[in-house]
């Protein structure tokens, strides 16, 4: 049987540092049809010598783990879903970032995200495949809903005031985080969880609900950004 469950993702974020050889001023959004991220706000605070830093796909990971539940719960697998893609920009000086999530990029079940999880168990490949496919198509609705946003306006005390947007709902979150601005970046790491539900995602169930995937998750993050020149 092909598992599924709800998902979702995405988190961030926000420090201070300085390059060794700033980039550019930031880009517009890399991927078509991205959620605007205010980009002329983040190069006009970069012009006038602001702390903006770009996030760097590639250097930052999301984590999200999901969990199987119900009376036949050791017929199913829990799962770990992650990106090494997440694309926006931060304002240390004002405490704020817009950061986006192409749920495209999610990876399902990558094998070292797995063994940090501490799962045991190993889904085959068929299984990956036809649980990473129900998931964006049938659970989270790609199509319709393609991005998970982040918006942070303010930190303090090393936590985030957030929105998350995710299948169409937005919700307020306070997200903790620890921040390292030393040097040429910043890292900034946290975790926390939250309930597929609030986003109106109807965490998968078969067989009457004897197998189920439950409706908390728990995320983990870990952001790294690079100052960009004015």
């Amino acid at each position: 049987m092909r598992r599924a469950f709800g998902l979702l993702l995405a988190v961030a974020l926000l420090a201070a540092g300085c390059a060794q050889v700033p980039p550019a001023a930031p880009p517009e959004a890399a991927r078509p049809g991205a959620p605007d991220l205010d980009a002329s706000y983040y190069r006009d605070a970069a012009e006038r010598g602001a702390k903006v830093y770009r996030v760097e796909p590639g250097d930052s990971l999301v984590v999200v783990r999901v969990y199987r539940g119900g009376r036949l719960a050791k017929l199913g697998h829990d799962h770990v879903v992650s990106s090494r893609e997440p694309r926006g920009y931060i304002d240390a000086d004002k405490g704020r970032c817009d950061l986006y999530v192409a749920l495209e990029s999610l990876a399902l079940d990558d094998a070292a995200q797995r063994a940090a999880a501490g799962f045991e168990s190993t889904p085959s490949e068929s299984d990956i495949a036809g649980t990473r496919s129900n998931m964006l198509e049938k659970v989270l609705e790609a199509d319709r809903f393609p991005f998970v946003v982040l918006r942070v306006r303010s930190v303090a005390q090393g936590v985030l005031e957030a929105e998350v947007s995710l299948h169409g709902v937005t919700r307020p979150m306070r997200i903790p985080a620890k921040i390292d601005s030393g040097g040429e970046r910043i890292d900034v790491s946290g975790s926390f969880a939250l309930n597929q539900s609030d986003f109106g995602i109807e965490p998968f169930s078969v067989l009457g609900g004897a197998l189920t995937v439950q409706d908390r998750v728990d995320l983990t993050f870990a952001i790294r950004g690079v100052r960009v020149a004015g």
